[in-house]
């Protein structure tokens, strides 16, 4: 038996498929991956996503810090609850781990990190942070879950009571803090719109079955991986990991390149991979004929290997399958892609492949 969330139990009730996953006991379906798939897509869907590690930084140099540590650039959070995407580094542009970070105000920000990098990602932090005299403090006191799809805003509006106001004026990729230990952000992992809200463990079960009495739905880990594919968002371990940079992984965006004295982690081998130019990079692909596209089949140009999937699935939105792949540079708009021994066609695209709920490949 593995690590559990505050909310296994409801899980249990749910008559949740319970996997393995990074150690954790999480739900993988309730009876319909595809169900769960098309009901965030066309109304809302509640994940308990607890297992992913929410962490504190905190001190006079923390933005400091943070420009040194992120290849994105903390100081284009301006106002006060912004997030921003980032990936962190190693001193060869490997990514260690993706994440989002909150800019709270001059002296804190939080982070939320891959549930599996967890010990490896503390334990960098802890080595980067020590001249910077940063407190970090990781909140295993906190439970995480995420509510999406075009729906999710109002369910969550009127199970929070007088949160409600805040919560209501979020931008897009802005958290509010509360009092009580609540953090509600207008973020997400499904290409959908909704919120990840943190708080305390011994409330997650009570906002979980209110989200239910409301309507929501629980979906498991297998719809929370079909969306995210089809909204063109990465999976660490999958489609990045320490021996690929951003730059081969389609996270380009999301290095801060400008100012050029910023020196952060991985930076002057970032610069020369760019201006070198990279040798493979991450597209997608969309099935032409039948099959299953998995991780790990061989992508083909002209009968020769020219890169793998990294992550392969059937696209409820679609009727058919896609995938991510790490290929050669200089791959066409047309490849094949061996499926036990049989080649099949596929069309070469820029992800995403679905957003707001249609698709726009």
């Amino acid at each position: 038996m593995g690590k559990q969330t505050p909310l296994y139990n409801n899980h249990v009730e749910a008559s949740a498929k319970v996997v393995d996953f990074g150690g954790w006991d999480m739900p993988l379906h309730y009876g319909s991956q595809m169900k769960e798939h098309e009901l965030v897509r066309n109304s809302a869907g509640i994940f308990d996503v607890s297992h992913m590690t929410v962490v504190d930084l905190s001190g006079e140099r923390v933005a400091e810090f943070l420009r040194y540590l992120l290849a994105n650039n903390v100081d284009r959070l301006k106002q006060p609850g912004k997030a921003l995407y980032t990936c962190m580094l190693n001193e060869k542009g490997g990514v260690i781990d993706d994440l989002i970070v909150y800019f709270i105000n001059d002296t804190f920000y939080r982070m939320v990190v891959n549930a599996s990098t967890r010990e490896k990602d503390l334990a960098w932090i802890q080595k980067q942070a020590a001249e910077f005299n940063i407190e970090i403090n990781e909140r295993d006191d906190l439970a995480m879950i995420a509510v999406q799809g075009p729906q999710a805003r109002e369910k969550v509006h009127a199970v929070i009571g007088n949160k409600k106001e805040k919560v209501a004026e979020l931008g897009q990729f802005f958290i509010a803090m509360f009092d009580d230990d609540w953090a509600i952000a207008r973020t997400g992992y499904t290409g959908e719109d909704g919120y990840e809200v943190m708080l305390p463990n011994e409330v997650a079960a009570q906002f979980w079955s209110d989200c239910v009495a409301q309507g929501v739905k629980p979906a498991g880990l297998g719809a929370r991986d079909t969306l995210r594919l089809e909204a063109g968002m990465n999976l660490y371990g999958s489609d990045m990991d320490e021996t690929t940079t951003p730059l081969e992984s389609a996270l380009g965006w999301t290095i801060a390149w400008e100012p050029e004295d910023r020196d952060f982690i991985g930076r002057s081998v970032l610069v020369e991979q760019k201006a070198a130019g990279v040798k493979r990079k991450l597209v997608g692909l969309l099935l032409e004929g039948k099959g299953v596209l998995r991780n790990h089949q061989p992508v083909l140009i002209d009968g020769l290997e020219a890169g793998e999937i990294t992550s392969g699935s059937y696209a409820p939105s679609l009727g058919t399958a896609i995938a991510f792949a790490r290929v050669s540079a200089n791959i066409g708009e047309r490849a094949k892609v061996d499926i036990r021994g049989k080649q099949v066609d596929v069309r070469v695209v820029k992800p995403p492949f679905v957003r707001n709920g249609k698709a726009v490949v």
